[in-house]
């Protein structure tokens, strides 16, 4: 019979053994590559001492190819939950040195068991992925256990948040898991995201791509719009996930935290008196408005890189948690158009899903004509933006700084939207389109260019203002832009116990 101290040593030995994932040879390899360990990773993103490992001793099944010879506690993924700010969180890492991070049916069910007790616990999932896909050893076994994931992604979607993060090479079903999840983060120089490598590519289309070109950081960030955000390195990435979370629920039945803050919900900024120009053609950077009136001037933007004419994100009003969609003037005038409609459609969902306010700030001269995008259905695309406002039941407050032009004006949050508040500055110009377009169709035939640039005047006069709207309360309220903080923190105060509800259905059909 053992002894208590023999059996303690077993332990400890079986622990260290799981601990180790692939030897120290394969990670000091791995290292190299400047990436962190799957358990460096989680050390690093949770409060310190608060992580609790489940299925540390867990290993695969297979028998084929001699995997029976080769098995290793953990089976290369670890998973377990902590603490985030004080706050519960689940997480996965998936270990490179372990099988090349490649799923298994263990793996998996290892997954499907931490996002169950997310589920249960109503608390966020993280999922730090590293992975070369399926093992192949394995076969449809684990096939099935990443159909198995993909379908608990499904169900936990808008239920509790579900944050990817691309720590490495991930290819084939590993990069389907992210793609249903509400926020992908990928890191500089480390990490790629593909359905299928280069190397297939050259071989099925002879295409020749770079592992860069095809899904680097960059490409997704900037050029697909897989992903979201982008770190420097592991470090500066799992920190941004930290901040993320800060902003959002546990789960869909919480509110978002409140975080205090000294910065007075009744601040003036005379600087913005001037921000928008007086000519309607000339730019201004949105960003400017949204810093002077959150909380601190600080903003966590999301997809910073993709559709730039469109600007979502987080900030704080009044120590509360809101969703910023603003159209941005600086970049292709603000224009709406299949990429921006589909960014902001998406974070709009988001923030409904996660009782999160929406702000929406609006200058847009409408939908952006040509072929390209009619062609690549901006009609559709453009339609689930609309979709997503007039679904959303949260607080939507909107403020109109200047054009708001055509479908476009009723697309970007408009009362007609179920807005619950609709703020205008005196500059706001509301139309079916800009003075000039608008009398060269009505006046048609009008050929005294005299008659005409008056005619360009009267337009200007009766429609590129905000008074015929007020007039009709469309708008609730002309506004100062100097009063623009105090006037929002206002609505969400007021609308802070709104009750709303759509129909009973199973669910919509969004225009996908």
């Amino acid at each position: 019979m053992q002894s208590r101290e023999e059996k303690y040593a077993l332990f400890e030995q079986r622990k260290k053994q799981a601990e180790s994932g692939g030897g120290e040879e394969r990670i000091a390899k791995y290292k190299q590559t400047g990436r962190l360990t799957a358990r460096e990773r989680i050390k690093i993103f949770l409060d310190p001492g608060t992580f609790n490992e489940m299925d540390r001793m867990v290993t695969h099944r297979c028998t084929n190819f001699g995997m029976e010879e080769n098995i290793i506690p953990g089976d290369g993924v670890v998973t377990g939950y902590g603490k985030v700010d004080g706050r519960l969180v689940f997480v996965f890492a998936q270990d490179f040195t372990v099988f090349g991070g490649s799923l298994s049916r263990t793996n998996a069910d290892k997954i499907i068991k931490v996002m169950q007790k997310a589920l249960k616990m109503g608390a966020p999932i993280v999922g730090l992925n590293d992975s070369g896909g399926a093992r192949i050893q394995e076969g449809v076994m684990s096939l099935a256990g990443y159909g198995d994931i993909f379908n608990l992604n499904v169900k936990a979607s808008g239920v509790i948040p579900q944050i990817s993060a691309i720590m490495g090479p991930c290819a084939g079903g590993a990069v389907y898991s992210p793609a249903i999840t509400d926020f992908i983060f990928m890191v500089k120089d480390t990490s790629y995201m593909f359905v299928t490598g280069p190397d297939v590519i050259k071989t099925v289309t002879h295409e020749e791509v770079t592992k860069d070109e095809l899904g680097g950081p960059m490409t997704h960030n900037a050029k697909s719009g897989v992903a979201h955000f982008i770190g420097n390195d592991d470090e500066h990435t799992l920190m941004m996930i930290r901040e993320l979370l800060s902003f959002l629920p546990s789960n869909n039945l919480d509110a978002p935290p409140v975080v205090a803050s000294v910065d007075p919900v009744d601040r003036v900024d005379e600087a913005l008196q001037t921000l928008i120009p007086i000519d309607p053609n000339k730019p201004y950077d949105m960003h400017e408005l949204i810093g002077s009136v959150v909380d601190d001037g600080y903003f966590f933007e999301v997809m910073p890189h993709y559709a730039k004419n469109i600007i979502t994100g987080f900030a704080r009003l009044g120590g509360k948690s809101v969703g910023i969609v603003a159209n941005q003037p600086a970049h292709l005038a603000g224009v709406l158009d299949i990429n921006s409609s589909v960014k902001a459609a998406r974070f709009v969902r988001f923030c409904d899903a996660f009782n999160i306010p929406v702000i929406t700030l609006v200058d847009v001269p409408g939908f952006l004509p040509g072929t390209v995008q009619e062609f690549g259905g901006i009609i559709k695309h453009g339609a689930k933006l609309l979709y997503a406002y007039a679904e959303a039941t949260v607080p939507k407050i909107t403020l109109i700084t200047r054009k708001a032009y055509g479908g476009a004006y009723d697309v970007m949050a408009s009362k007609h939207l179920s807005a619950d508040v609709n703020y205008a500055y005196p500059s706001a110009e509301i139309a079916v389109m800009g003075p000039a377009g608008a009398v060269n169709i009505i006046f048609r035939n009008e050929a005294d260019a005299e008659a005409i640039a008056k005619r360009v005047d009267d337009y200007r006069d009766n429609f590129a203002n905000p008074y015929k709207a007020a007039e009709l309360g469309y708008l609730d309220e002309i506004i100062y832009p100097r009063d623009t903080r105090k006037k929002l923190i206002a609505a969400l105060d007021m609308t802070r116990n709104k009750r709303d509800d759509n129909p009973p259905k199973k669910h919509g059909n969004i225009p996908l």
